[in-house]
Order: structure tokens, then C-alpha cells, then sequence
């Protein structure tokens, strides 16, 4: 019988607009119509945060705020969360805390927050196999070799005004500083195979 799961995430990867391009545009590449719907916003890991932030208060790096990409997966099952799951690690580093490049602050931290037990469970075994692949030299794409990302209960999304909505499919040479840093993810047998940068993805925001 096929398990039961949530078919809405939060995810934080940094500057969101990045993230939006990477799930909704790249991530559908692999798995065409996957995604019923994305939004970005702002979730904090704190239920008692401060109510409907905006912005610039975001940015101040105090509210506790993270920038985030609302997603709502179109044929919820296990096997896709968990593929979108090692997608999302694929593109941002998940091991400079509360940084992503240039962009630093609280607002840019690595978060994934989960909305039932079975994603929660999901999430936890993929971080788990990710620094085992990291400690074991198999990834080496990262700037640490200890992943900082958090794992939380989603709370309250706030969803950010319309011209942060699909920002770099109406601003192709916008700002963005996500890449690829690896395409492949390790086998889970000796025919494990190493992966490495790819620098030629770098150019992320032509959508």
C-alpha cells in the first residue's frame, strides 16, 4: 500500500527567487508536472515569531525569518518528496550557516519545514546519507564538510508581494547565485561514485 504524505513543503535554500527557479523550472525538468503550485515568502521556525512580516523587516536578519519556497507537489507519494528533497540539496550549500555565497544573514539559513510525520522521516534520512556521503569524500562541492540545515515544523507562511512572485521568469539576468553543485546522487552500494562541482551551471537565471 503507498504511504500517505503531505503534499505541502517549505523549503529555505537562500535568496528565494532562486530557489523558485531551481524547483519549479529544473527540478520539473527531471520530473515534468510535479509541481502543482509554488510561492514565495517568508516561515519562521518560531510559532510566536512576529506576525505578518514584511520584507525589509525580514532582511534585517531579527525576525528569525527565512526566506522560503512554498510548494504544494502535485501527486504527493514518498518517492517524489524524497527526490525533491536530494533536488533541493543539489543546488544551494546546505553547509555555510545562515549564508548562501554573498548572502548572508538569517533570512538566507538552510531550513526544510515539514508538514506531517512521513516527510519529517524522509528529510531526516536524506540529511543523514548526505553527510555521510560528505564525511566519506563522495561530495566535495561544499565549503564545510558539516551540513547546517535545520529541520522544523512548518508554521505560518507569509507569502511575499507579487513582484517577488516568479521574479527570474520576468527578470532573466536578475539576481541570482545559485548553481548545480552536483547532478548525480551516490549510489547506496560500493559502486558509489564520486561527485563533484559543476561549475558550468553557474549562470543559473536564464529561465
Amino acid at each position: 500500500m503507498t504511504q500517505k504524505i503531505s503534499g505541502v513543503v517549505v523549503l529555505g535554500a537562500g535568496c528565494y527567487w532562486g530557489t523558485e527557479k531551481f524547483i519549479k523550472k529544473d527540478f520539473q525538468k527531471k520530473f515534468p508536472k510535479s509541481i502543482k503550485s509554488a510561492k514565495v515568502g517568508f516561515m519562521s521556525p518560531d510559532p510566536n515569531a512576529l506576525k505578518n512580516p514584511n520584507y525589509t523587516q525580514v532582511c534585517s536578519g531579527v525576525t528569525g525569518y527565512v526566506e522560503v519556497l512554498y510548494v504544494e507537489l502535485a501527486n504527493p507519494n514518498a518517492q517524489i518528496f524524497e527526490n525533491l528533497v536530494k533536488f533541493f540539496f543539489s543546488f544551494h550549500d546546505p553547509t555555510t550557516l545562515n549564508r548562501q555565497g554573498n548572502d548572508r544573514g538569517t533570512q538566507y539559513a538552510s531550513y526544510i519545514f515539514t508538514t506531517d510525520r512521513v516527510q519529517h522521516e524522509i528529510a531526516e534520512k536524506v540529511i543523514s546519507e548526505l553527510q555521510d556521503c560528505i564525511t566519506a569524500g563522495k561530495i566535495e562541492s561544499y565549503a564545510t564538510k558539516t551540513l547546517s540545515t535545520k529541520l522544523s515544523n512548518a508554521n505560518k507562511f507569509y507569502e511575499a508581494h507579487a513582484e517577488h512572485q516568479e521574479y527570474l521568469a520576468k527578470n532573466p539576468s536578475g539576481y541570482c547565485n545559485h548553481f548545480f553543485r552536483f547532478r548525480k546522487w551516490p549510489k547506496g552500494d560500493s559502486s558509489e561514485e564520486s561527485l563533484s562541482s559543476d561549475t558550468s551551471s553557474r549562470k543559473c537565471c536564464v529561465m
